[in-house]
């Protein structure tokens, strides 16, 4: 049987699949607490998960189904699908990834991951924590997937030189584990260092009423990342410590950086306006109107302005990941049906329920586990987020506590997609066969558990003087 054929089968008989795991909600008693509508879009998610997963279509035509069948399960009319589809996120990620277009095409990120790795030296470990540290680093402004590619291709160079093949080393099965680990922590960084994080600051204004100021943000995201990121390095040091003590190859990296030269305008272009973009995104903490996505459109366009022109717009076309954009849209248009539809509510409700009246500690790290769990269920980080922020936003509100208190330990660990290699950000390394799938899940349960315990400390412990409780 050819690869073709073999391809074709595997996605027929994931398309059968979701169809008729589809069918079986629809024809599985319905909850009394859940409306009719609510079980129909549940079955719609449950067919939409199941495409996006198994890719048995292309990601940005099951984005688009998304909105077709919403009329066809009567959860909402087409005009109402293709409102919701369009928002704020989706404008965010396209400026993203003009941005990310322009770290890597000036040559900022390979210099930024040469220098970080000249000062690891040789040792085998510190090397490890140099590409935990880049990662973490670039991705608290660049989105995690380019992010992610960049530091595995600068691996993927070193294994060659190292002669380390797939499923040999468990120096490089650390490496490309702890390449999307660190592009995940790293995200929680700054609201500007994942869609994720604009998304669910999105749904808390829309539904909760609230608005979180960026350095109110960067108050947990930032000590979240000093924690995490050494803690991520331990972890994958116990579980797979390097079979060599020191790297030989390391030694070609310097001639590397040194090939580069001296900073050239493009980059010193870019430093000036990522620069200025988080000065005014900082800004934004006092000045509504410098709205984190308008100030990532506004400096998107000054790298097209003349005299600036970091690169075409054909360039930026090819760099944008359109079916990640469509999958932000599809996701959107889906969570405003869950909440509109009560499939959210009484998600919440049968999981979370009686929560509300409980000590803060206790909520806080009950829906920071609860979010974790669901990752195995609904394994795309911006699903987790539309169906989950809006009404834990509501739940708080309910319980007359500030609904961004509840929400954002949703949407922070949305992020913390840790225990198998499902989302798109560890799928980038994980394709290379370094390692296999249940190879992130003992390291992952770790910093899973960790995540949680440091999320409940820094809410809080910082939520009184954020103005949450």
């Amino acid at each position: 049987m050819s690869q073709g054929t073999r391809s074709t089968r595997t996605a027929v008989i994931a398309i059968l699949a979701a169809v008729a795991v589809a069918a079986l909600v629809l024809i599985l008693p319905r909850p009394v607490q859940l409306p009719p509508e609510g079980q129909r879009l549940a079955a719609l998610f449950v067919l939409m998960l199941i495409l996006w997963t198994t890719e048995a279509i292309p990601i940005a035509v099951t984005s688009l189904l998304a909105l077709a069948l919403q009329p066809i399960f009567r959860v909402a009319t087409l005009q109402t699908a293709f409102t919701s589809f369009i928002s704020t996120v989706f404008f965010f990620v396209i400026a993203m990834f003009c941005i990310a277009q322009a770290f890597i095409s000036s040559g900022l990120d390979r210099r930024f991951a040469l220098w970080l790795l000249s000062r690891a030296g040789t040792d085998s470990r510190r090397v490890l924590l140099a590409f935990l540290v880049g990662t973490a680093t670039i991705s608290t402004i660049v989105s995690d997937v380019p992010c992610a590619a960049l530091f595995m291709a600068i691996a993927l160079g070193l294994f060659e030189r190292m002669g380390i093949r797939p499923g040999e080393s468990s120096f490089a099965k650390a490496v490309m584990m702890g390449i999307p680990i660190a592009a995940f922590i790293g995200g929680v960084g700054t609201p500007a260092g994942s869609s994720i994080n604009i998304l669910g600051l999105s749904f808390i204004e829309q539904y909760g009423k609230v608005s979180v100021p960026f350095l109110h943000w960067m108050a947990i995201g930032i000590p979240m990342v000093i924690i995490l990121i050494p803690l991520a390095w331990w972890t994958l040091l116990r579980f797979y410590p390097p079979e060599m003590p020191t790297i030989g190859a390391m030694s070609t990296v310097a001639t590397e950086r040194a090939a580069l030269g001296r900073m050239r305008p493009a980059e010193l272009k870019v430093l000036v306006i990522l620069g200025t973009m988080l000065v005014l995104w900082i800004a934004s903490t006092w000045v509504r109107q410098l709205d984190v996505a308008l100030v990532a459109l506004l400096g998107a366009v000054v790298m097209f302005l003349p005299g600036v022109n970091l690169f075409t717009w054909k360039e930026a076309e090819r760099a944008t990941g359109w079916d990640a954009l469509l999958m932000i849209g599809g996701v959107t248009s889906l969570g405003a049906a869950s909440a509109k539809t009560g499939l959210a509510k009484w998600l919440v409700d049968a999981s979370l329920g009686g929560l509300e009246g409980g000590g803060i500690v206790m909520v806080v790290a009950a829906i920071s586990a609860f979010t974790v769990v669901v990752h195995l269920i609904l394994p795309i980080g911006p699903v987790i987020v539309a169906v989950l922020v809006p009404p834990i936003a509501l739940l708080a509100a309910a319980a007359g506590r500030n609904p961004a208190l509840y929400a954002l330990p949703v949407v922070f660990t949305a992020s913390c997609a840790f225990l198998l290699p499902l989302d798109a950000v560890p799928l980038v390394t994980y394709a290379k066969g370094y390692y296999r799938m249940l190879d992130m899940a003992r390291p992952g349960l770790v910093i899973s558990l960790v995540w949680i315990v440091v999320m409940t400390f820094l809410m809080t412990a910082f939520g009184p003087l954020l103005g949450l409780f």
